[in-house]
């Protein structure tokens, strides 16, 4: 791999890590167009610029979601810990984020082989990126709600965890799965996003840390390469953020949708031709 295909490569885990497009298809359509074949290792690496990017952009909310978890845990003793969660933002973001996290961490674990047999089918990506339009497509047919983070129960988090967890598949856009369910539950559009985004930290970090063994043994791409697959995927992902609060406000996520068919069924009758 030579650094312009690393580049490109970075570039297009930034883009569709938090786009809702599906990182995973992505990963594993681009290189087969390139030539190129990636490793575990760099795919890695590509995950840790795209958490750089992430807790870069909410960084005064990650800080306050952490002060805040750490003093919700010393109202316990002082039997405060209830009402502090619901009247204190950040204390009850916190903790929606952790419940949040724990289906896909199960499912992970649970499904581990299930899902990884699923990176190895073209197809299979093909067919999960229909399905991600179409996910995006019906949410867009409901009402709008107007939740807020005091109004986002526990039960809402595990939903929008589940939906993280089922993300796991290739094709399954993960911010595009959570973002829907989310604006399903009644989420002001603006939340919807910003807890998908939050929500992606302790995933992202998790992915990085139970592959981080891998970037010991992964140096057969140049150093120079490493590095500018890790920026470009930093640059990329933050700014595909920062799209997105800004689009998700005004506009309707069904381009998306459009997006994902047409890669889908291109995908689907490359198989079949090919």
């Amino acid at each position: 791999m030579n650094i312009i295909q690393a580049l490109i490569l970075g570039m297009v885990q930034g883009l569709t890590e938090f786009l809702p497009i599906s990182s995973s298809a992505h990963l594993v359509i681009v290189p087969e167009l390139l030539g190129v074949e990636s490793s575990l290792a760099f795919d890695t690496l590509l995950h840790v610029g795209t958490l750089i990017a992430v807790i870069s952009y909410f960084r005064s909310d990650v800080i306050a979601m952490i002060k805040a978890f750490f003093s919700s845990l010393a109202d316990i003793p002082r039997g405060r810990f209830k009402e502090e969660i619901r009247n204190d933002q950040f204390k009850r973001l916190a903790w929606l984020i952790l419940v949040g996290t724990i289906p896909a961490g199960l499912m992970g674990i649970l499904l581990k082989d299930f899902f990884e047999s699923l990176f190895s089918s073209v197809s299979a990506v093909g067919f999960f990126l229909l399905i991600t339009g179409f996910i995006l497509w019906g949410v867009e047919r409901m009402p709008r709600g107007e939740k807020k983070t005091k109004e986002i129960s526990f039960t809402n988090s595990l939903i929008v965890g589940i939906a993280q967890g089922c993300a796991i598949a290739p094709g399954i856009s993960r911010s595009g799965a959570t973002i829907a369910t989310s604006l399903y539950l009644g989420f002001d559009r603006e939340m919807a996003a910003r807890f998908s985004f939050l929500l992606s930290i302790p995933a992202i970090l998790g992915a990085a840390l139970i592959q981080l063994k891998d970037l010991t043994a992964g140096f057969d791409i140049s150093t120079g390469s490493f590095v500018g697959g890790l920026i470009s995927a930093m640059i990329f992902s933050y700014l595909a953020i920062k799209f997105l609060m800004g689009y998700i406000k005004k506009h309707s996520l069904v381009i998306f949708a459009y997006y994902c068919w047409t890669v889908g069924i291109i995908t689907l009758i490359l198989t079949v031709v090919l």
